[in-house]
């Protein structure tokens, strides 16, 4: 499967934000943004020029996809799906990004990025109402629940995620048993439940033309 391999710390810069793509490396001195660094390929001394509003729309849009680590056919693809759902497009949009299985993973805080949930996932270390899954991209339903397989559990890098799980904060709409590494799908996340700036609309109106 295509993916992004290239420098995810150049994605930060060319967005001007912090996207949360290297975990714990984010927080540190050795990420670039703390190190205010302009975008790359800009001469730091050209002022930047005033966004329009495609412009606008395309720097939330591939900001969240970025995010996500979704290439462009999967995000359209994930759109189009949130276009036929019953209800405000934008909304659904969100809520069916966050109820793929490796953002869930994320969220449980069984990794520091959503990459590294994505890697954790195809390695199949995980199981979904007790069966062996390696598809990132699967989405949760309300009560489903998903768990370290047991025998990933004497891997010394998952021992160590798992001893991190007690200092986790995860979202309302999971419920997390630390202590076995399970968590649950108490129900759907809703647009509240975002813990990030997220301008959704936006997407939906560059999508839209």
């Amino acid at each position: 499967m295509a993916r992004y391999t290239g420098p995810v710390c150049r994605l930060c810069r060319a967005d001007g934000r912090k996207l949360m793509l290297k975990g714990a490396r984010c927080m540190s001195d050795k990420c670039p943004m703390n190190k205010k660094r302009g975008a790359p390929g800009k001469d730091p001394k050209v002022r930047a020029g005033k966004r329009s509003e495609y412009g606008l729309q395309l720097c939330e849009k591939q900001k969240i996809r970025r995010m996500y680590g979704m290439l462009e056919k999967q995000f359209r693809i994930t759109y189009e799906r949130a276009q036929r759902m019953p209800g405000v497009t934008g909304e659904n949009f969100i809520q069916l990004l966050e109820r793929r299985l490796d953002n869930v993973v994320y969220r449980m805080g069984m990794a520091a990025s959503r990459k590294e949930a994505r890697q954790l996932v195809l390695h199949a270390h995980f199981t979904l109402n007790g069966k062996k899954v390696n598809i990132p991209s699967i989405l949760v339903k309300a009560g489903d629940v998903i768990a370290v397989k047991e025998t990933s559990k004497e891997s010394a890098k998952i021992k160590a995620l798992i001893e991190g799980l007690a200092t986790t904060t995860t979202p309302k709409w999971l419920e997390l048993n630390a202590q076995d590494a399970v968590a649950k799908v108490a129900t759907l996340p809703a647009r509240d439940d975002i813990d990030f700036e997220f301008e959704e609309q936006l997407i939906v109106e560059l999508y839209s033309k």
